[in-house]
């Protein structure tokens, strides 16, 4: 199934038709989550700063680019998490900026924006005044610590989200410093749970006629990845690593050996091995089928924990001269939990479930042409997503929107253009 093999006319309405968003939002924590909601099918305004001096999203016109060309319309990390969307200019240093910006806030029924705490508010844009703009508004602010408490006020950044939540104390290599995660992960999943929040709060809106204010926080949602650690904190007072002792790729609790990332053929080529227990590892020997295996010090997991090293070294050695997708074949054929270890180009072009998903969809976008996109990880039956249009060019949908939703002529436009409003 494909998100978008279906033709236009034989489509139900989208899940999420009728609904309009006024986003603020940017980077991943917030435009993630308004990208799922306009694949579904919400119209989805982003509103951005004329001038792109802001800050609102630096990624607008970072790597990676598609050729040789460079600006604030040609970033393909903004391209992708902004599909589908609409956008607009608004100069919210000016009186008719906010004025244009309140009216369009009239008209909707989300407002997002992933500002630090306080920073819309001092805009002139408070939750009250929300209110009094549409009273059944559903506000939603995603910022690093929440909109309470003493760290309300501090200003968040991958790594410092990572350190704080406990995910960079996790990741560490045995015997070096915690290292964090090396991408925004927080942010994936504040984008998660960012839609998740504001379905939850149509669904109530629906019911009783009540908007409501959604408050997230990227640090507590890092908190939420550090899965069962914590719970094995509190209950057995143990740390998730032991610094300097353990291989981060071994399993401690429950323990299992050989269990690790193994080279294999090839530049930069691993694969995954877990052997779970007695009956998994005689399955192992029985394929790599080397004397080494039979060694009385692997005969029982208790000898494997204790001279897991040299047992790493042996399998190593025998995982090396062979394709990791042999290896991972041979042992799943045996009944080991195994895989190659996928590289992006694995997955994106060479994985016929992934193609078959259709999670790489090719979109247009104004400047770049036609690129592919990441999709969405779930296919609803009756009113699946749909990832077809590329993200706005900096203030591209100024006309329809501004003209087509808030009634201006276009030489009253081109006026605001001319005056820096727009």
């Amino acid at each position: 199934m494909t998100a978008t093999a279906t033709a236009e006319g034989d489509r139900p309405a989208a899940a999420l038709a009728g609904i309009r968003v006024c986003d603020l939002s940017g980077q991943l924590a917030g435009a993630g989550a308004t990208r799922y909601l306009a694949a579904f099918g919400a119209e989805v305004i982003r509103v951005e700063d004329p001038t792109n001096k802001g800050g609102w999203d630096i990624i607008r016109g970072a790597t990676p680019f598609v050729d040789d060309r460079r600006g604030v319309d040609l970033g393909g990390g903004f391209n992708n998490h902004n599909v589908g969307k609409w956008g607009v200019t608004l100069n919210l240093r000016t009186a008719e900026g906010k004025e244009m910006l309140a009216a369009l806030i009239r008209t909707s029924d989300v407002v997002t924006e992933n500002f630090a705490a306080g920073v819309f508010a001092r805009m002139g844009f408070s939750y009250d005044v929300l209110c009094e703009l549409r009273p059944d508004i559903i506000y939603v602010s995603n910022c690093g610590f929440g909109q309470t408490g003493p760290k309300r006020d501090y200003k968040t950044w991958g790594p410092i989200v990572q350190a704080c939540s406990g995910l960079t104390f996790n990741s560490a290599l045995a015997g070096h410093e915690p290292a964090g995660w090396g991408y925004s992960y927080m942010d994936h999943m504040g984008a998660n749970y960012m839609a998740l929040a504001v379905l939850a709060a149509i669904v109530h809106r629906n019911r009783t006629g009540e908007g409501q204010w959604v408050d997230i926080s990227c640090t507590e949602t890092g908190a939420t990845l550090t899965g069962t650690d914590i719970l094995d904190f509190g209950v057995n007072q143990r740390a998730p690593r032991r610094a300097g002792t353990v291989d981060s790729n071994r399993s401690a609790y429950p323990a299992m050996a050989p269990h690790g990332i193994y080279p294999a053929a090839g530049e930069d080529a691993w694969v995954a091995v877990a052997c779970r227990d007695e009956s998994d590892w005689a399955a192992c020997r029985s394929v790599i089928s080397e004397e080494w295996a039979d060694a009385e010090n692997f005969a029982h997991l208790e000898g494997r924990l204790a001279h897991q090293d040299e047992l790493d070294r042996h399998l190593a050695g025998w995982t090396r001269g062979r394709d990791r997708f042999e290896v991972a074949r041979l042992l799943l054929a045996a009944g080991v939990p195994a895989a190659a270890v996928a590289m992006p180009e694995d997955r994106i072009d060479h994985d016929q479930v992934t193609a078959d998903w259709g999670l790489w969809p090719t979109v247009h976008h104004t400047l770049m042409g036609d690129v592919r996109v990441e999709g969405l990880p779930v296919h609803l039956s009756r009113t699946d997503w749909v990832v077809d249009r590329g993200a706005p060019c900096l203030g591209e949908h100024n006309a329809q929107i501004f003209g087509g939703r808030l009634g201006l002529t276009p030489d009253e436009l081109a006026d605001l253009a001319e005056r820096g409003v727009l």
